[in-house]
This record gives C-alpha cells, structure tokens and sequence, in this order.
C-alpha cells in the first residue's frame, strides 16, 4: 500500500546565511577557552545577523527563493509554518508577516512551531500532510533563527543565525520526492529556556547522550526498517548540527561513510542556525544532487524529538538550481567583525534611552 507521503515532493527549496561572520577563536580567547575547545566541536566561525536582521527578515528571503524555484503562483500556498526559538515578537506570530510580504493567500493556515532546533522540520512535517491528504496544494515549512547564547556559556561558539525554506506539492511537479518519513520523540530536558530568562540552559554532555544521539539514531533506524533500506542505499546523509563533529559521528553510528555525510555539513563555517541547520544542509545537498540520488535527513530538536525523511532527488531539479543563490554562494559571501560589534548586532550590550 503506497505510503500518504510518496504524493508529495519539494518543489522549490531556499536558503539564507547573514554576511557578518565572527570567529569561534576570538569567543573562545576572549571567555578563555582552550583553543583545542574549538577544534574538538569542529567550529571556525559563525554567521551573526546585522542589526536590521531577524528571523522574519531571514525566513523571508529563504521563503522567497523556494518560491522562486518552485515556480508557483504564491497566492495558491495553503499553509505557511515558521519554526524558530528566536521569533523578534513574544506574543504575535512570525509566519503572518512573512506570507504577507510573499503575497500568500490571506485564505491559509498559518502558524509558528516551537520544537527547539526540530521546529521548522515540524512545518515542513505539517505542510507535507496536509498536501498528502488533499486538504492543500501547496504548503510552506520555513526553519529561521538568530540563535541565542549567554555570553561566556560554550554554546556561545556555535549559536548562529540562518534561515531555509521548503516548498512542497504534488508530487508529479517535485524535484525531490518524500519517499518515507518517521518522527520519534519523549520528554528529554537536555536543553531549555524558563519564562522571563533571556538565554537558553543546556545539561551539557546530556545533550549528547540520550537527547541528540539516541532519537536521530531511533529515527533513522525505524525509517529505513520501513523502507527497507541500510546506510548504502543511500547518497548523501543530513544530520542535525549543533556542531560539525556530531552529525560525523551519530552517521558513522548509523554505519555511513564520511563522504555522505561530509557534503551536507555547513556549521564549521556558519555555526547552529537552529530550526535552520538541518534544513540549510538539505538546501546545500539539493544544490548539486543527481537526479535519482537518495537524500537521508534526520533533524533533531531538544526536549526531545527527531525526525527522518527519505528523499529521492528528480530529473527537473536542475532547471531549479539556477533561479536562487546556493548555499555555497552565501558561504563564501561574508564579512568579518570582531566580538565587540557581534555583542551590538546581537543586542546583548543593553543601555538605557
């Protein structure tokens, strides 16, 4: 019996990196660090939002692109889902600003997702069900954030900003097919942030083992029992990254071979987008994927969950590719600044007006 999923695919896909960049050297120097810290999360720098930037700002841009690539009239989007932790408004969502700025129908559903770092995979969940059950045509899943340390805390080397989009539809107009997808979640408080506390906690190498590791592993392992599939079956493996070093070593877990793995990877240079990091990963595996190529990814959120999807890249994917700027490009488009101006751009330097 043909699964609900295999009726959907990705018709267009975008991204966002901010341009500042600060290097995970100067935070580590400057809190006192070891330099070998950085080295063992594999972080060299990571993307700061500028001033006029945030996660609406950034899932815009992203939004847009996958609209561009997908090639539809906005106006026949049926949902818009934002998932992000670091949303510029407490109480007013984010995904209305956002579908009105894309000229999305005013006759939607639309909503914010919180599910940390699996948020904006929770969308693109969502979209993908309603598309499959004919409730919808086309949906939106944006994964945005402006990740958010306290200063001097190890998360401070990594927590990045960034933005990815997905738009799904029928399947027979995709340029990637869902060919399976399985979420495993429990209640794991390996990370989490207490009403009126500004920055996030995390129980250190908890969130290792058994938050990241086991429910990324327990995912992936009941998808591919579904599916019938093993590690070789497929081509490339997306992992979340909450840093480069865990997502090499939860895929050889899993029994991938680096070179699936390593094409996927963005955070040494960019850091933990968040709600984005997986899903800028797809993004970047999408920019150059063959058409018949098996995409695994599994995102993952604290508190804690993770997803796993099977996708199998079309041949139309590579009259897309050029409409919209590729993860690479914004890679290499960025502009360094020192802790100080990151500290200002990131509002952590408060004063009174």
């Amino acid at each position: 019996m043909p699964r609900p999923e295999e009726r959907v695919g990705i018709l267009g896909w975008g991204a966002y990196i901010p341009r500042f960049r600060v290097k995970a050297e100067e935070i580590a120097r400057l809190w006192g660090f070891e330099p070998s810290v950085t080295k063992a999360l594999w972080i060299e720098e990571k993307a700061v939002a500028a001033p006029d930037e945030d996660a609406v700002t950034m899932g815009w841009y992203a939004a847009k692109s996958a609209i561009k690539r997908a090639g539809i009239d906005p106006s026949l989007i049926g949902c818009a889902f934002v998932g992000t932790e670091s949303k510029p408004y407490a109480v007013k969502p984010s995904a209305t600003i956002i579908a009105d700025a894309l000229n999305i129908s005013k006759v939607k559903l639309s909503t914010d997702m919180e599910f940390a770092c699996r948020a904006g995979s929770e969308g693109l969940r969502l979209a993908t069900s309603l598309v499959a059950s004919g409730t919808i045509k086309y949906g939106l899943a944006i994964g945005s954030d402006t990740a958010q340390a306290n200063p001097g805390d190890i998360l401070e080397l990594t927590a990045a900003s960034g933005a990815a989009a997905y738009v799904v539809g029928p399947s027979e107009e995709a340029v990637a097919s869902f060919e399976g997808m399985v979420t495993y979640i429990t209640d794991t408080p390996d990370f989490w942030r207490r009403d009126c506390s500004k920055y996030p906690m995390h129980g250190e190498g908890f969130t290792g083992e058994p938050a990241y590791f086991h429910h990324i592993m327990t995912a992936v392992k009941l998808l591919m029992e579904e599916l019938g599939l093993k590690p070789s079956d497929f081509d490339y493996a997306v992992f979340h990254q909450p840093n480069g070093k865990f997502p090499l070593k939860v895929g050889k877990r899993l029994g991938f071979t680096k070179d699936k793995i390593l094409p996927g990877i963005v955070t040494p240079w960019i850091g933990n987008t968040y709600n984005a990091s997986a899903l800028l990963g797809l993004a970047k595996v999408l920019d150059s994927a063959k058409p018949g190529s098996r995409i695994l990814v599994a995102p993952f959120g604290s508190g804690a969950g993770s997803d796993a999807y099977s996708i199998v890249v079309k041949d139309r994917i590579e009259e897309k590719r050029g409409l919209a700027p590729k993860v690479e490009d914004m890679l290499r488009r960025k502009k360094y600044i020192d802790y100080a101006t990151y500290a200002k751009s990131r509002h952590m330097i408060l004063r009174n007006v």
